[in-house]
């Protein structure tokens, strides 16, 4: 194994190309052998033997100054982490430095104390790692930080006042790397963290990076031990890590860095790792990864937001060994990708009260994405996803099929592209199949099916009739189910001959022994529109039933409106600012419609995909309307002329469509609001009879909705035409 072949493996961590990153997961092993070999750039630890005494000690960081260790009269945060891995002594540091550190009757903490109006710290390298077990480096001890303060009404985390970031003539791949038992982080900003790929890169660059230490450099201990595990036994996981109360790649002003993070928490080789009330948005990457091992891992209450802007577009992507593990009460919306997205995992994991929405903007991708066994998914929040709200994959694996036995139940989904569960079956192997889901199944007709379909094939409740009659205010529903499972029943927002979605759970009743479900109710009215969930414990959780309808009798389905229509949203916004005090307001009278003109395409280069000059100035116009009216909503559909293949062509569209995209965000538009669309060549604009009419084709065009109290105009502009030469 080559560095050249470990750089390709990292460059997939950040390639949009779905099907070469699939090969990514299909090497975490490989990856592992790299993250051995990655020694130069943690030294200082394979010079700290385990059994070293380290010093517990409560340090102040006085400086936001870094650079080379000196003795001087101020204390840096990358000294406060020498002296706790006792690569510093205290004798070394100046008698004004030494009045920072006082002694600890209990685990060691770097506090700061940074001036005034200067508490980013700028990294001029990487950090030494974390390696004295129990550490705490507390960013709420900086004067400023008020832990009252939250910039989100939906989650509140404090604002921190302390900033980590590389400097800016700096390439510095990862903020905190830790690597010992119980270490707590809290209280920071932590952005910028990337690495360019060549032939030195190893693992994955993170803003907080968590794994065992680094073995010397004896290739004895570089190879991987076995075929089912890539680390040896004294590869010691570290345990009962905290991270807590921080920013992860925002900056203070809660502005989009210039230079995003690649990932945010990659739990590389650990164990019990709680994430807890933190913010995490704006990697080119995940907000969340595990690589090797994860058990135990907690995420919890986190706003897990605009995440893969450029690479793994996966608010949280977990793999490896990942048993009893728990995602509860996060807030993931605006992603690129999926909320949840498990490759392949062993163990298993419950997913449970998260308001999971707006994500799949760039590619489109279930809500929740499964492969594994006995996963749970209870009582989440699903809506506005660009693909389906649940997908369970079926794979084999050491000659099993694997995705059985998973429980989704008591989910609220609503205004999806795909069903509220879709179980894949093997023989749809398309990189689509198994991103969006395959849509809706036939039923099972031979136990074969049991082993190449998500979920064992459960088949979904079939109801009687697609109509059922209220007769003296009661309706009584019946159908037919798998023996053995039971059946929940939902209210839907869907039509008669729709499956689903799933809106609002119903009742849940018992299958009997001939296969039989039935339910009597006085509360359902006409017009109401009903599906349903079949659940086997051996198997798991089926696909939605066709919908059916409640009907007076003299009526028909179409007679009464369905009570779930779904109304519009006020805003797509992910997160608000926390309500200001009330008081009394007057009321205002309605205002006039405004009459605005407003571009609606920016146009390329030749085989170019890059923003220039003359289309910035267009771009800034519509990023000006987005912001004073937070209603809209675009779709960018990027479009190239006929010249090249057809797959060139749909592969430059999307990255013109993504970089306008990705320009609009730099100017503060929440990438919620704009899905990208690719048509290639498929649909030009005019015939291309001149060089003239090539350049009209190569553009990406804007497509606006819902602009309530705005009348626009939206104009064809030609001022950034670029004619080839």
């Amino acid at each position: 194994m080559t560095l050249n072949c470990i750089t390709q493996l990292f460059s997939l961590l950040l390639d949009t190309s779905d099907a070469r990153a699939m090969t990514y997961y299909q090497s975490i092993r490989t990856l592992a052998t790299s993250l051995l070999l990655a020694t130069v750039a943690t030294a200082a630890v394979a010079q700290t033997p385990e059994s070293l005494n380290l010093p517990k000690v409560q340090i102040t960081v006085n400086s936001s100054q870094d650079g080379p260790i000196t003795t001087d009269d101020q204390l840096t945060l990358r000294e406060a982490i020498a002296i706790t891995n006792g690569t510093l002594p205290l004798a070394e540091l100046s008698d004004t430095e030494q009045q920072q550190v006082l002694p600890s009757s209990g685990n060691s903490v770097v506090g700061f104390d940074l001036p005034t109006g200067n508490t980013t710290i700028e990294l001029q390298s990487l950090l030494p790692v974390l390696a004295q077990p129990g550490l705490t480096v507390d960013g709420t001890t900086q004067a400023g930080y008020d832990a009252t303060q939250s910039a989100t009404a939906e989650i509140l985390v404090a604002i921190p006042v302390v900033e980590i970031t590389p400097a800016d003539d700096a390439e510095v791949f990862r903020g905190l790397t830790i690597v010992a038992d119980d270490v707590t982080i809290r209280g920071l900003s932590l952005y910028g963290f990337t690495s360019k790929h060549r032939a030195t890169e190893s693992t994955p660059p993170a803003d907080i990076f968590i794994a065992h230490e680094l073995p010397p450099p004896d290739i004895s201990q570089q190879y991987i031990p076995a075929n089912n595990f890539s680390f040896h036994d004294e590869n010691h996981p570290p345990q009962g890590i905290v991270i807590e109360q921080n920013w992860i790649g925002i900056p203070t002003d809660d502005t989009v860095p210039e230079q995003p993070s690649a990932f945010g928490v990659s739990v590389f080789n650990s164990q019990g790792v709680k994430l807890r009330h933190n913010r995490i948005s704006y990697h080119d990457g995940s907000g969340v990864i595990t690589g090797v091992r994860a058990e135990n891992l907690e995420v919890v209450e986190n706003l897990i937001v605009n995440n893969g802007l450029a690479g793994m577009p996966d608010a949280i992507r977990l793999e490896g060994h990942i048993d009893n593990s728990l995602i509860t009460g996060n807030l993931m919306c605006g992603n690129d990708g999926s909320g949840i997205f498990l490759f392949k995992p062993q163990g298993a994991v419950e997913i449970s009260n998260n308001d999971i929405r707006f994500n799949g903007q760039r590619l489109r991708r279930a809500a929740i994405y499964l492969m594994g066994n006995d996963h749970r998914v209870v009582d989440n929040h699903i809506a506005n996803q660009k693909g389906p709200g649940v997908v369970v994959t079926a794979f084999s694996q050491g000659g099993h099929t694997h995705s059985q036995r998973n429980v989704i139940k008591d989910n609220r989904f609503e205004n999806l592209e795909g069903l509220s569960i879709d179980l894949n079956t093997r023989r749809n192997r398309g990189v689509q199949d198994f991103q969006r889901g395959d849509g809706p199944n036939p039923l099972r007709d031979s136990h074969q099916r049991r082993r190449d379909t998500g979920n064992s094939a459960i088949n979904p409740p079939q109801f009687d009739s697609v109509e059922f009659f209220t007769v003296n205010g009661q309706v009584v529903l019946q159908g037919k189910a798998d023996i053995g499972s039971t059946v929940q029943l939902y209210l839907t927002r869907g039509n008669t001959g729709e499956y689903g979605p799933l809106t609002t759970p119903l009742a849940i009743v018992d299958v009997d022994e001939d296969g039989t479900f039935s339910y009597v109710s006085a509360d359902l009215q006409p017009g109401d529109v009903i599906s349903g969930i079949s659940t086997d414990p051996d198997y798991g959780t089926s696909e939605p039933a066709l919908n059916t309808t409640v009907v007076a009798l003299g009526e028909t389905s179409t007679t009464r409106p369905n009570r779930m229509t779904l109304t519009a949203a006020e805003s797509i916004q992910c997160t608000t600012p926390p309500a200001p005090p009330v008081s009394f307001v007057p009321p205002t009278p309605e205002p006039e419609i405004l009459r605005l003109q407003v571009p609606r395409n920016v146009h390329y280069g030749l085989d170019e995909d890059f923003i220039n000059s003359e289309s910035t100035v267009i771009l800034d116009q519509i990023a000006e309307v987005m912001q004073q009216y937070p209603s809209i909503v675009v779709d960018l559909h990027g479009h190239t002329d006929s010249r090249a293949s057809v797959a060139y062509n749909q592969d430059l569209a999307r990255r013109r469509a993504n970089n306008a995209r990705r320009y609009l965000i730099q100017k503060g538009v929440a990438p919620e609001r704009m899905t990208i669309r690719s048509f290639g060549e498929t649909d030009l604009l005019v015939e291309e009879i001149d060089r003239v009419n090539y350049a009209r084709n190569r553009r990406v065009e804007f497509v606006f909705s819902d602009v309530r109290g705005v009348e626009i105009t939206f104009v064809d502009q030609e001022e950034d035409l670029q004619i080839e030469q």
